[in-house]
Parts: C-alpha cells; sequence; structure tokens
C-alpha cells in the first residue's frame, strides 16, 4: 500500500508531502488543477520515463519519494533479496530528475537502475488510464493474471519446471548429436592408432638395445679384423702366449735350485700366460658374435628408425609407446558407448517432452475453463457501466510446437468489441478513452485479489458517463476499495461521494508563478465540494440536500 509521497520542484508542485490510508481515495479538482500532473510525479517513482520538462521553472533539480508498506511475503521483498537491496520495514521508491533531463533512482536510498525501479514498481502499483503499457494494458501480463484467477498457479509452475527439465534434455541431446560426427572421427582415428602401435608392439629398453646392436653391426667388419690380428699377436708359438710358455717352462726348470729367488718371477709369468688366455677366450667368443650373422643391419635400422619416427608422431619418447597405447585404448573405450548415450538421451527427451505435453494441456483445460468463467464475470459487470452493447472475451489460442514455452502451448489474450458484430481486438485499440477505464474496471472488478500490486490508480474512469453510469462506477470503485487500496481521479460527485478519503487538487496563482496545492477535506468541506460538483460554481440548497443524501447513501 503507498504510505506516502513526498514531490518538490515537479512542475507547478513546489512543495507537497501526502499521506495515505487503504481504502478509496478520491482527487478532485478543476480541469488544470494540477491531477495529472501529480500522477506524474508518482509515474516517476515508479520508473516511468522522465523528462526535463517536468522540473519547476527556475529550479534545477526535482524528486519524488513514494513509500509503501507491504507485507514480508510480497513478491517485492524478493526482488530486493535478488538485488542485494536493503530489506527495510517499509519500501522507499526515490527518484530525483536534473534540469538537463537527468535522472537517477533509488531505492531504500541505494542507487539502482531505473528499469530495476519500474520492475519494482509494477509489483506494487497499477495506474489505468494514462499509462497505457502497465499493468493489464500489457497482453504479456494476460496469462498470468488468468493462471491466477483459475488458481492455476500451481500447475502453471509445474508446466514451467517440466518446460525446462525437456529443453535442458534437449539441449544436452543436441550437444550429443553435434559432437557425434566429431567423435565418429576420433574413433577412426584412434582405431588407425591403436592398430599402429599394436602392430610395432615397442618394449622399454626396446630402443637402446637396437641402438647398440645398430652400431656393433656398423662396425662388424672392422672389429672382426681387430680381434683376428689381437689373437694373431697373442696365439701361437712365436708370439705373446708361445713366449710366455716357453719363459715359464725354464723358470720351472730350475726354480728348485734358486732358493725361492725365482719364484715371484715364475708367478708373475704364469699369471701373465693366464691372462693371455682369457682374452684369447673372450676375443673368440666376440668374434663368433661378429660372424655369426642372425640380425643383419638393415632389419635392426627398419625397426630402430620405425619405432622413433612412431615416437615423433605421438609426442612421446620411444619407451612411453606402450603407455600411449594404453591411453588410446582407454580413450577408445570411453567413447565406445557414444552411440548408446545419444539413444538414451534420445529417450530421456521425448520422456520429458510427454510429461511436459501433459502438464501443458491440464494447464490449457484449465485457462480455457477459467477464461470462461472471467468472461461471463465481466460480462455480468459491463451494463451497469454503459458497456451493454460491448463484449469481452478472453481468447485462448493453440501455439505451434515452434512456439511452445514455459508458459505453456497457448497465448492469452484479452479482447474487446464496442460495437455488436464486430470483431473483437486487443483492449487499447478497440476502446475509446473512458471505454477503456470502465472496461478496465469491470475487469480488475472481475480480478479482484488478483496481481501483486495492492495500490491501483484510476485516471477519470468516469469520464463521459453521469448519472446511474457513474454511480456503478463509484460503486465498483467502492468494492474494489475493500479489497486493495484504490485512488481514482475523478470529476464525478457520485464517485467522489463514495471516498473514504477526499484530496482536492487547486491551482492558485501568484505573482510570479502559478502552483498547485493538494488538501485533505473533512466533513463539511466535502460536503460542500461534492456539492459543488453537482451544481457548479454556485452552491445551492437543493445541490447540498442531494450531496448530502449521496454521502449517506455511500456510507450506510
Amino acid at each position: 500500500m503507498l504510505t506516502t509521497l513526498n514531490v518538490r520542484n515537479i512542475v507547478l508542485i513546489e512543495h507537497l508531502d501526502l499521506e495515505f490510508s487503504g481504502g478509496l481515495s478520491v482527487l478532485t479538482g478543476e480541469t488544470g488543477a494540477g491531477k495529472s500532473i501529480l500522477l506524474d510525479a508518482l509515474g516517476l517513482s515508479i520508473g516511468a520515463r522522465a523528462e526535463a520538462g517536468l522540473v519547476r521553472a527556475q529550479e534545477q533539480r526535482a524528486s519524488v519519494t513514494a513509500t509503501f508498506d507491504v507485507n514480508k511475503s510480497h513478491p517485492a521483498r524478493a526482488l530486493l533479496d535478488e538485488n542485494d537491496i536493503a530489506d527495510e520495514d517499509e519500501i522507499i521508491l526515490r527518484r530525483t530528475l536534473s534540469v538537463d533531463g537527468r535522472s537517477r533512482a533509488y531505492i531504500n536510498d541505494q542507487p539502482v537502475s531505473v528499469g530495476l525501479m519500474r520492475q519494482l514498481g509494477e509489483q506494487l502499483l497499477e495506474v489505468h488510464g494514462q499509462f497505457d503499457d502497465r499493468g493489464l494494458m500489457d497482453r504479456r501480463t494476460h496469462r498470468a493474471a488468468l493462471d491466477e484467477f483459475g488458481g492455476l498457479g500451481d500447475l502453471a509452475d509445474e508446466t514451467r519446471t517440466a518446460f525446462n527439465t525437456w529443453q535442458m534434455k534437449e539441449r544436452a541431446l543436441a550437444d550429443a548429436m553435434a559432437s557425434s560426427e566429431r567423435i565418429a572421427e576420433e574413433t577412426a582415428e584412434l582405431e588407425r592408432a591403436i592398430e599402429e602401435l599394436s602392430t610395432l608392439a615397442v618394449v622399454p629398453g626396446e630402443e637402446r638395445e637396437l641402438a647398440a646392436k645398430r652400431t656393433l653391426l656398423m662396425n662388424a667388419e672392422q672389429l672382426i679384423d681387430a680381434v683376428d690380428g689381437a689373437m694373431t699377436e697373442l696365439d701361437g708359438t712365436d708370439v705373446v702366449s708361445g713366449h710366455l710358455r716357453n719363459a715359464a717352462r725354464l723358470l720351472e726348470r730350475v726354480a728348485a735350485s734358486a732358493a725361492g729367488r725365482l719364484d715371484g718371477a715364475l708367478g708373475a709369468v704364469q699369471r701373465a700366460h693366464v691372462e693371455v688366455e682369457e682374452a684369447l677366450h673372450e676375443l673368440q667368443l666376440a668374434a663368433a658374435d661378429f660372424e655369426r650373422g642372425d640380425e643383419d643391419l638393415s632389419s635392426i635400422e627398419d625397426r630402430l628408425f620405425g619405432i622413433r619416427d612412431a615416437a615423433r608422431k605421438f609426442g612421446v619418447e620411444v619407451d612411453e609407446l606402450p603407455n600411449r597405447l594404453s591411453g588410446l585404448e582407454a580413450r577408445l573405450a570411453e567413447i565406445a558407448d557414444g552411440g548408446s548415450s545419444i539413444s538414451a538421451l534420445r529417450d530421456s527427451a521425448q520422456t520429458s517432452r510427454a510429461e511436459y505435453v501433459s502438464k501443458a494441456e491440464a494447464l490449457n483445460k484449465g485457462r480455457l475453463e477459467a477464461a470462461a468463467r472471467l468472461d461471463t464475470a465481466v460480462m455480468k459487470e459491463l451494463p451497469p457501466l454503459k458497456l451493454e452493447r460491448a463484449l469481452f472475451e478472453t481468447q485462448v489460442v493453440a501455439l505451434s510446437e515452434e512456439e511452445w514455452g514455459a508458459d505453456g502451448i497457448d497465448r492469452v489474450e484479452f479482447m474487446v468489441a464496442t460495437n455488436p458484430g464486430a470483431a473483437p481486438g486487443p483492449l487499447g485499440k478497440i476502446a475509446s478513452g473512458g471505454e477503456l477505464s470502465r472496461f478496465m474496471l469491470a475487469l480488475k472488478i472481475a480480478l479482484v485479489g488478483v496481481g501483486t500490486a495492492g495500490t491501483l490508480i484510476f485516471d477519470e474512469v468516469d469520464s463521459g458517463v453521469g448519472g446511474a453510469t457513474a454511480d456503478a462506477v463509484g460503486e465498483r470503485l467502492e468494492r474494489l476499495g475493500a479489497e486493495k487500496q484504490i485512488l481514482v481521479v475523478t470529476h464525478s460527485p457520485q464517485v467522489a461521494a463514495r471516498g473514504d478519503d477526499h484530496l482536492k487538487v487547486e491551482k492558485q496563482s501568484e505573482a510570479e508563478m502559478a502552483a498547485t496545492l493538494v488538501s485533505r477535506l473533512q466533513d463539511e468541506d466535502r460536503r460542500e465540494k461534492v456539492a459543488r460538483m453537482l451544481s457548479g460554481q454556485a452552491i445551492t440548497d437543493e445541490a447540498r440536500g442531494a450531496a448530502d443524501r449521496l454521502m449517506q447513501r455511500e456510507s450506510a
């Protein structure tokens, strides 16, 4: 509920502080007094477009502050929490406007965007008759309003959840399908690599062994010549081995008679002979290896160069090729069930779609039933509002599957026709200004309790009507006032007489500049104002009597 409105330097309003209560508050005043200015100021506080022309002449800055009192469970408080705005006992919206056209928005004294202020304002207050893009004049709100009217909120939430789940699974399936070609290419590449490495069958240490063999085979001829030469030099009667044998025999013959003096020399010669024999044995073994011929240089090099090429290709050392093979086999196993995963994703998406369709069809049925009840309720309100020839129709139109969304499989729009036989059309395009306001009043009566906004403002809803029709307008505004806070700008005494609170808007001209003033009327002043609205400039006793009867009837 709007509790206070503070206006500074808006057009003709220099300084204004208003307090509001619940129920029906009426604002009356002569044409041009500034009632629309007051609504312009209030519009600024809830995010309406700011224009430099709203700043009072000779002033540099204007400001508007609106204070709202809402319960702790109101959606507006959740919006504050989502945007990290301090949640006070009251919600205070403040807007400043400079003479250069720049404006700033604040919620609970925290700077915010005008868009956020507008979003919050729409949850707190609706204006009908001036801001035609707000509230139920925006067809995007019709579906939610119908759902709330029909008690379909839980089913609508379930439908939204089912849709989001379905879309999530469709995206997962689409991602899997989009990558299927890449996976197929990767699989083929993995299979080729695995076959190549499996054929190579490299074992750790093989490179070093092959390199050593290659070196040996490349120098085999030179090695054999050297071994043969060494053996020739060591073995035979005229070479080292033979000389050592002869020397040992000579010393052995005389060693016994040398009193041990030749024992050292004999031992050394014998050891030398043994070492030479050992060297000959090793040379013989080496010569046998060099001359074996069971591996040739060509095959060794083919293998060595082949495994080195594979190592470069796969970006690892030769000894890491077996590990690389294991990794490739693991990756192939990981993606081997890609086809079955896609199939599972497709089945899951189809199941989720069916769940969504089931919920959406139930919601559609509920909307059709609620639409019929809403149409009946609104049509019942039209004749007393001088709209007896008009038609109100809630259209629930099926959408193509491409248009399905979180809100269901249908589009909801409130349509009207003001002349018999005419095709229904959108509210704002078919109804004139006065008709539009009365349509909105009838719709609000039918939808009382629907929507989060606790404050409704009707701007001249009684325009162009009088007598019984104006009385019907007042009766319905009073009825709405029992459920919500209603502010109405009116020229009708029948409406003004029903107000729980009466604010008089007037313009006073001073020497330098005109100013708009707002005063709260009490008892006798209210009677006089209603009487003046009945009789014109000169208030007669008959007018006062009629005013008494109106006010007494409305208070009864």
